[in-house]
């Protein structure tokens, strides 16, 4: 197979010493051969630059979504492909480009010659572009419980919580204004998913305090879908705006970022080749 890069994160979720074990003995049975194993964050993501003076043309990424999206991004223009492989907790880029494979099915796909080059739309911002998901609105607070989770930082865990449901309860919420869609008091928490077909739009609401608790514990988990919601529409644009012209506080494939007041999000393709080996992509 093509002599690959493989790029890791020690701080995503699937990076045990056992789940990479288990990779590296699944690229050897598959003569998957990797040349340079590079671990994020000691150090620094690979650039276009590098892969073409080292003549590669192809980087395995094992890691989750955030540094998923970091990595791809960052090689927009470059002229070969990258491997999204299920490093994370949620992994929502891979469903999208394997299905519901396990890692070593999607190595054994790529083995047998099962895989496409693709190019799928993504969610575009002025701060950079969303891969999987884009949510915006004071619900993004909770990013930083997770974190602290991560870390098993439990001081700062209780103390984020308390400020994360302060702000989800109290916050600016978030209105979609063109094409005018939902409530015109806005929402805690909306969420923009690529797909080849656009845009969509789902609105997140909650009425007391025990909802908003179970819309921030499965916010937590990253399964924020499972919290009552709306659906607003499919489209190829959407123009969020703040309640009280505020800054809008996003995610980007969990990764914080501040746009400002009004935002216009679109659909745009993705700027470097992905393999994908679903047959539903």
């Amino acid at each position: 197979m093509t002599p690959s890069w493989l790029l890791i994160n020690s701080q995503s979720g699937s990076n045990s010493e056992t789940a990479l074990d288990a990779l590296h003995n699944c690229c050897s049975r598959n003569g998957f051969a990797i040349e340079r194993e590079i671990v994020f964050p000691e150090e620094d993501l690979p650039t276009r630059e590098e892969l073409e003076n080292a003549n590669i043309s192809r980087l395995a990424v094992f890691t989750g979504d955030g540094t998923l999206n970091g990595a791809i991004t960052g090689l927009y223009g470059w002229g070969g492909e990258v491997l999204a492989l299920p490093g994370g907790t949620m992994n929502l880029l891979c469903h999208r480009l394997h299905g519901d494979a396990d890692l070593d099915t999607i190595i054994e796909r790529m083995a047998s010659g099962a895989f496409r080059r693709v190019r799928p739309l993504v969610a575009r911002c002025e701060k950079g572009d969303a891969l999987a998901d884009l949510l915006a609105g004071p619900g993004t607070a909770w990013a930083d419980v997770r974190e602290a989770m991560r870390d098993f930082d439990l001081p700062g865990m209780a103390e984020g919580m308390g400020e994360a449901l302060a702000e989800t309860t109290g916050g600016p919420t978030v209105q979609c204004v063109e094409p005018a869609r939902g409530r015109r008091a806005g929402y805690p928490l909306m969420e923009l998913t690529p797909g080849h077909r656009g845009l969509l739009l789902d609105a997140y609401h909650a009425e007391d305090i025990g909802e908003f608790l179970q819309q921030g514990f499965a916010l937590l988990r990253r399964k924020f879908r499972e919290g009552p919601h709306t659906r607003l529409g499919l489209e190829d644009m959407f123009t969020l705006q703040t309640v009280d012209n505020s800054p809008l506080h996003v995610l980007l494939d969990g990764e914080p970022a501040t746009l400002s007041a009004r935002a216009s999000i679109e659909v745009a393709a993705c700027e470097v080749d992905l393999l994908a080996t679903a047959h539903g992509f």
